[in-house]
């Protein structure tokens, strides 16, 4: 077994705390990546804090992994020590069903195998980037591109593939205008690639405390949903709304926003339930969808288009010792964009 070092939470009212963890060793088809940087998702504390249901704790989150290979197993073809390299949200999956045949393993009728809160096939639980080491399987490894930084690169791993793969799903580009609820973590990336993508954006935040950001990041437009007016100046004027906010919203309201078949995608996870009158729907033939990351194929997808625009996250890093309060940070918005641990400071 391969020890790592690690940040560990205990329980949903518990501080991180310094921690060994076992690795298995490597299996024929495995690879050892030596993690340098680890980005925090909301979805971390969302889980940390036990609010999508029960945890098996202790607990070593994150699911935005980037770093370098150290050793492969003996039948591995697609990777060699030194490589920059990345895993996302999931480890594994069956492989079999539909789903996995079509490169969706996200959607694993079998259910995929998450990187941490999980069982991986030898019946132990997974843990996650908040550590120095880690093992996966080489299908579920990614390939970062030479001119993304590794810390800028981990969380493109989850915040780049969540608003990259419906905004592909969807078709945004040339002639569709796109709306982004919310400019955090999430958020600012859906407005870069979008933006990239050639599509006309505009952000949907609570106030305008970040227009200047948006603006810079590549929205044409920049409206507060505090001000009463914007749900009416903006009503039918969207084809798609990517909402990234994992709290409670007015969905009629936003539904409001949709043109004549536009959809509203939800990547954004609230912890409570979210209820709409179908009547909204109904009117202008208009869609309420969710989308959950991306496939593996996909996911690469997005990380050469990101190479390719010079697309990366804005980012503050920090060390292993300021997980706590770069959670209540985020909990309290104040984070400009994504805290990414450098993990050396295990």
């Amino acid at each position: 077994m391969i020890t790592a070092k690690a940040r560990a939470v205990d329980g949903p009212d518990k501080p991180f705390r310094e921690a060994e963890i076992e690795r298995r060793d490597l299996d024929t088809k495995d690879v050892l990546i030596e993690i340098k940087y680890a980005g925090i998702c909301h979805s971390d504390i969302h889980t940390a804090h036990e609010e999508w249901g029960p945890v098996n704790f202790p607990l070593v989150p994150g699911h935005e992994i980037a770093g370098f290979v150290t050793e492969v197993g003996s039948e591995v073809s697609k990777y060699k020590v030194g490589d920059r390299v990345g895993v996302g949200c999931m480890v594994s999956s069956c492989g079999d069903c539909e789903n996995c045949r079509k490169g969706e393993e996200q959607y694993c009728l079998k259910g995929n195998i998450p990187t941490y809160a999980g069982v991986d096939k030898y019946g132990e639980p997974t843990q996650g980037g908040y550590s120095t080491h880690i093992v996966v399987e080489e299908d579920f490894v990614l390939r970062i591109p030479d001119n993304i930084e590794l810390d800028a690169a981990a969380p493109l791993l989850c915040a780049g593939i969540t608003t990259y793969s419906p905004l592909h799903h969807w078709n945004a580009g040339p002639g569709k205008k796109v709306a982004i609820v919310g400019m955090g973590g999430l958020g600012h990336m859906a407005v870069k690639i979008a933006h990239a993508m050639g599509a006309e954006v505009t952000v949907l935040s609570q106030t305008l405390n970040k227009k200047e950001d948006g603006l810079k990041f590549g929205a044409d437009h920049y409206y507060a949903t505090k001000d009463s007016d914007t749900f009416e100046k903006l009503a039918g004027s969207f084809d798609l709304i990517i909402n990234t906010v994992s709290a409670k919203i007015n969905l009629d309201a936003y539904i409001s926003l949709l043109a004549l078949d536009g959809a509203i995608v939800n990547v954004g996870a609230p912890a409570e339930p979210l209820s709409l009158n179908v009547f909204s729907l109904i009117g202008h033939r208009r869609s309420f969808a969710g989308s959950l990351i991306g496939g593996i194929r996909e996911t690469q997808e997005m990380l050469d288009f990101c190479s390719e625009h010079n697309i990366a996250p804005q980012i503050e890093v920090i060390s292993a010792d300021q997980i706590d309060e770069a959670y209540k940070r985020v909990l309290a918005s104040d984070v400009k964009y994504r805290f990414v641990i450098d993990i050396s400071t295990m």
